[in-house]
């Protein structure tokens, strides 16, 4: 399909086509881990059966491109890349109620710990794994006393749904004595930063790797604890970025919890096979790519889409952030047509990077023209 025949949206949502020349930062972009993170992508797309997402696409739309993306040599050049895109897809301007969609970005890492999967006196806090009571409800599904789009929740003994405990409740004893524990982590704040990311390496004693990622939710909505001290005078916009927030909870060990707990959403993990190379399992079920896959609001956005983001304010490796990347995963704070995070990558760097970028930006889908390879 081309850029003007694009799968009819839903209710307020669409797109206006543009052209290449229409993106300033297209030329200059380098679109290779783009590229390399559609690859990644490729054999989900062709496997998909997925219903379209509030825009109209679905992953199928994007098939023809992966099926060459799959064909194509290991090592493309930077001008090998941008000629792929360009011949499969066309840019677009998103739309809501007509108009330009305002745009959003931030960043997110995979935290690298020291853990131990026995609890010891140094290893203390538990990540958990999935409790065989929290319940995955239907799109239909809902009851009294729970959250707005809620999609988990606890079926009690009379079968009635309510509300999962919050966050204060499990970390208060509610999954006690139920050997649920997956790996433990040394503090209370490195597992509240692996919730929040939603996924982790981890050093075991004896040089062993461990990959945790993300199982499910107990279906509270998310809060970013740095807009909660912005909002109480506790720190300025401007330090509000993972490192203040850090260094506000050093300074005030006694209000910690409380603060943590301030957050009710809470998150349970699975252990994932370590790929030597490749990063965390996204939502859309592949590996990521630093700087090559991002997370989108998964109910309006089709899994294996590419976007290319300009951020002028943002600035990474020197230069006004205008890059292309792919849709790949999501996040409960990730909602809105043109709000998205970037992954950065793994580690401690990658973690300095993801906790400033908070930016502006514009966000171009690019649609599937069609062409067959």
């Amino acid at each position: 399909m081309s850029a003007s025949t694009q799968p009819e949206p839903s209710g307020a949502h669409g797109f206006a086509p543009l052209g290449f020349d229409d993106l300033p930062a297209w030329g200059r972009a380098d679109h290779r881990p783009a590229l390399f993170a559609f690859r990644r992508s490729a054999p989900t797309i062709l496997g998909s059966g997925a219903a379209p997402a509030a825009f109209g696409l679905r992953p199928a739309d994007f098939a023809p491109a992966a099926r060459a993306a799959l064909k194509g040599g290991p090592d493309p050049t930077r001008t090998e890349a941008r000629a792929f895109f360009e011949h499969f897809f066309r840019p677009a301007e998103i739309l809501t109620q007509g108009a330009p969609a305002p745009g959003f970005v931030t960043g997110y890492y995979e935290p690298e710990l020291p853990a131990s999967r026995q609890a010891t006196p140094r290893f203390r806090v538990p990540l958990y794994r999935r409790p065989d009571d929290l319940l995955s409800l239907e799109d239909s599904e809902t009851a009294e006393g729970l959250e707005p789009d809620t999609r988990f929740a606890l079926r009690d003994g009379s079968g009635r749904l309510r509300p999962y405990p919050d966050r204060a409740a499990i970390e208060g004893g509610w999954l006690k004595g139920r050997g649920l524990e997956l790996v433990f982590l040394e503090s209370a704040v490195d597992a509240f930063f692996v919730h929040v990311q939603g996924s982790a390496r981890l050093a075991l004693p004896g040089g062993e790797t461990m990959r945790v990622g993300y199982a499910a939710k107990n279906g509270h909505r998310f809060t970013a604890i740095g807009r909660v001290l912005v909002g109480e005078g506790e720190l300025p916009l401007e330090g509000a970025d993972m490192a203040g927030i850090r260094r506000w909870l050093a300074a005030h060990p006694e209000r910690a919890e409380a603060l943590l707990h301030r957050n009710r959403s809470f998150i349970f993990f699975r252990e994932v096979p370590v790929e030597p190379g490749a990063g965390p399992i996204g939502g859309s079920g592949v590996p990521l790519t630093p700087f090559g896959s991002l997370a989108v609001d998964a109910a309006l956005h089709a899994y294996g889409m590419p976007v290319f983001v300009e951020a002028p304010g943002l600035a990474v490796a020197g230069a006004p952030f205008g890059r292309l990347l792919v849709a790949q995963d999501t996040g409960s704070a990730i909602v809105g047509a043109a709000r998205g995070d970037i992954f950065t990558g793994s580690g401690d760097e990658a973690g300095e990077i993801a906790g400033t970028i908070r930016h502006s930006a514009r966000f171009l889908a690019l649609l599937p023209t069609g062409d067959r390879p």
